[in-house]
């Protein structure tokens, strides 16, 4: 039972199992996610959040102009890379000193973007998708038949993005590659024989022809030969195609690890343009991720997930204390050691790049 005398005035607790135990309430002097600290560094030592900040010209006034782009943008990234999966924790973790000092400037002295600052950020000013247009490279997709819509090909295209994505077979389509489903001339061979076809297309559902290209393969044992057809906007020759598109298998993969690491299936929020913000900056914590675990991590953490860098690396519980010049973070030694965290901060450093000659 919490004693309502004495110390409590001061913000401090007692229990009655144990009247040794006292129960002290500063948060604003401790954080439980000092880990984000060395991936500050890795960011800063890559210049990841500042170039994504660079493209995006800054148009606000007054208070709405508190944070630099660069830090709301690293608020956004960094948050979802602890496992705050939207701006609802952004009430409490302004207050953070790790995330203050992750935010920079203004934010470490005073406070990070509250709730509301943030929401702005996601939904109104990174949902201009138009404000990005020219400033990135061309964007790629892949996805199985399940995506085989004429109005998806439409978007896609309107937005100038490349695109691979399984066409489920026909008569139609069968009877364009009729000369690849002959078994060939001869002995069956002990290896598998793959041909290629690539056509123009056009279903009666769609407002204009596509291209379309098929792989044949003819297996050892097997009477019949693996048909797959792919439409696709890109020009590259059909064997590429193909490859390209084998790609998606490997990226279910990440896709998978970035649902359960990430939750970046958190979207929550009513407009596609926002959601499909929100997608991204979750898709920037995962590549951050990523970074430190395939750049900076040393051997002893290789079979490390993005899940278990979390919960051992990220979530270090530290006591700030502030020293003249100097701030200090006593952060606590549990999974990770402080030679494991100095590997880490030393495999952040040859990351860098060298100084400019004089």
């Amino acid at each position: 039972m919490a004693d309502p005398t004495g110390e409590t005035g001061r913000g401090t607790l007692k229990l009655d199992f144990d009247r040794r135990l006292v129960l002290q309430f500063r948060g604003s002097a401790i954080t439980s996610d000092a880990g984000l600290l060395p991936y500050r560094e890795l960011d800063d030592a890559l210049s990841l959040t500042d170039a994504g900040a660079d493209v995006l010209s800054d148009a606000r006034t007054g208070r709405n102009g508190r944070h630099r782009l660069a830090g709301l943008l690293r608020q956004s990234v960094f948050g979802r890379l602890a496992g705050y999966e939207d701006v609802n924790d952004a009430d409490r973790l302004c207050r953070d000193p790790a995330m203050r000092w992750v935010v920079g400037e203004r934010a470490i002295t005073g406070s990070a973007a509250s709730a509301s600052q943030m929401g702005r950020f996601e939904t109104k000013w990174l949902s201009r998708i138009a404000r990005y247009r020219g400033t990135v490279k061309r964007l790629y997709f892949r996805g199985d038949a399940a995506f085989a819509n004429p109005e998806i090909y439409e978007f896609i295209e309107a937005e100038g993005i490349g695109y691979t994505i399984r066409l489920p077979a026909n008569s139609i389509l069968q009877d364009r590659i009729g000369y690849l489903l002959k078994r060939p001339v001869g002995r069956p061979p002990l290896e598998v024989r793959r041909y290629y076809a690539s056509f123009s297309y056009q279903a009666k559902s769609w407002k204009k022809p596509r291209r379309v290209v098929a792989k044949v393969e003819w297996h050892p044992g097997e009477l019949y030969p693996r048909v797959g057809f792919i439409v696709t906007n890109l020009s590259r020759p059909a064997e590429r195609i193909v490859a390209f598109y084998n790609q998606r298998g490997t990226c279910e993969q990440w896709i998978k690890e970035g649902k359960g690491a990430i939750k970046w299936t958190r979207l929550s929020c009513r407009s596609f343009a926002a959601n499909a913000v929100r997608l991204q900056l979750h898709a920037l914590a995962y590549n951050l991720g990523n970074f430190m675990r395939t750049l900076a991590m040393p051997k002893a953490a290789e079979p490390w997930s993005l899940t278990s860098l979390r919960e051992k690396l990220i979530k270090i519980g530290a006591k700030v204390t502030s020293h003249g010049r100097y701030v200090t973070f006593q952060l606590a030694e549990v999974a990770v050691s402080r030679q494991m965290f100095q590997e880490i901060l030393m495999l952040v450093a040859r990351l860098r790049a060298p100084p400019a000659p004089a």
